[in-house]
């Protein structure tokens, strides 16, 4: 059964983190939300010690999106606390530091999560200690994956991709991209599989950079693929169309990376509540846990309505987690944890600006740009809609054509 302390093992770790966060990630981040698209050097060595760290122990995670496998019915090993609630945990204190500067991170992208969920042993070592974007997301396909129109054919030793990636984090910044694309549309999920594109390759063109609302320390990418030749051994998971496995096994990577996404939003939330503490001190208004809200100031009673959320953003953020570390089915839970953790982060960032007044909408302090980061993380990875979708489909046993 999970237990809700942090564990004893990975209580450094997460010191650690928080320490980095403070020293490290906050004295630069309003530089780099004005300093748009300007790469944040100071994070090459940072990755680098975070490096050492991963090589040194493979249950501590670093701080960015990771996966690990276990046999389900592998039950030696019993309840286990491994890589997928080590990294949520480290995620949770740096995004307390910067939430943009944690996905700038050198190594540390979403497509690594991809490839340690899905990749076989000798990509695993071809990719090792690459730094990898995943590009998802097209003109014409937002939230709805099974609607990719890139392409890939089959041409001899290679596959030849054909499309638009849009909204793809670090893309400019990483060494690998993982593209998302279809072997045949008319097979719809069954058919989309994901391959690893290595920067520089012919016909796959950098269009622009993204000028964004928040996270703008993070490069947001789009690129044009025209008969963009891949190695097939670059395919992640089986080749093979299998139309009784959706996405044929690259959404294991979204069971992976919706709970550190959560975790991020979690972290976000957890600095403006503090702050927010802060605030409400100095204005002679400290909350009194042992009064009902209903008898202490509005504000005050506001503050206590959102440390209720953020609390059960975070519960649910360790469980999905907890569950992808011990082989358990967590779509649901990932989903759950994502939804609840990015809307929690919205609505507590706004209205703690709005709580704050003039203090939390001015750039003299980090509330107004906290609220503009918030945004992101009710989006990607699945939007809010998108995940409250995936959760009717599982409690109602629905599929996804009988639910849409």
């Amino acid at each position: 059964m999970i237990n809700l302390d942090i564990p004893r093992k990975f209580k450094p770790l997460v010191r650690q983190a928080h320490e980095t966060a403070a020293e490290v990630l906050r004295p630069i981040s309003r530089k780099y939300d004005q300093a748009e698209h300007e790469r944040p050097v100071e994070l090459d060595m940072l990755a680098a010690v975070i490096d050492v760290m991963n090589e040194g122990n493979s249950e501590v995670g670093g701080t960015g999106a990771t996966g690990v496998r276990r046999d389900a019915n592998d039950k030696s090993q019993g309840n286990r606390n491994g890589t997928n609630l080590s990294t949520a945990l480290s995620v949770i204190e740096m995004c307390w530091g910067d939430v943009g500067m944690v996905l700038s991170m050198p190594r540390q992208g979403l497509g690594n999560a991809a490839i340690a969920s899905v990749a076989n042993d000798d990509q695993l070592k071809r990719f090792k200690g690459r730094w990898a974007a995943m590009a998802i997301t097209e003109p014409g396909c937002g939230s709805d994956s099974a609607a990719i129109r890139t392409t890939a054919r089959l041409d001899g030793d290679h596959y030849v991709l054909n499309g638009e990636k849009i909204y793809v984090t670090s893309g400019d910044r990483a060494d690998l991209v993982v593209v998302w694309a279809t072997l045949d549309k008319s097979l719809g999920r069954a058919a989309i599989k994901s391959f690893v594109v290595e920067k520089g390759t012919p016909g796959f063109e950098l269009v622009r950079l993204e000028h964004k609302l928040g996270i703008r320390a993070s490069d947001t990418a789009a690129f044009l693929l025209k008969d963009c030749r891949v190695p097939k051994e670059n395919l992640l998971g089986d080749p093979a169309v299998n139309p009784e496995k959706s996405f044929a096994g690259v959404m294991q990577t979204f069971d992976n990376t919706r709970p550190l996404v959560a975790a991020m939003a979690v972290g976000l939330t957890r600095a403006c509540l503090e702050e927010m503490a802060h605030i409400l001190e100095s204005c002679g208004m400290a909350v009194d846990y042992c009064k009902p809200a209903h008898r202490q100031p509005a504000a005050v009673s506001e503050f206590m309505r959102m440390q209720a959320d953020y609390e059960a953003a975070r519960l649910l953020t360790m469980q999905a987690a907890w569950m992808a570390d011990n082989a358990r089915p967590n779509s649901l839970e990932a989903s759950l944890a994502k939804a609840k953790a990015g809307r929690t982060c919205v609505d507590v960032a706004l209205k703690c600006v709005e709580l704050a007044g003039s203090i939390g909408y001015t750039e003299t302090a980090l509330l107004e740009k906290w609220s503009r980061d918030a945004k992101i993380l009710d989006i990607f990875e699945g939007t809010q809609q998108i995940q409250l979708l995936i959760i009717a489909r599982r409690l109602l046993g629905k599929s996804s054509a009988e639910l849409k």
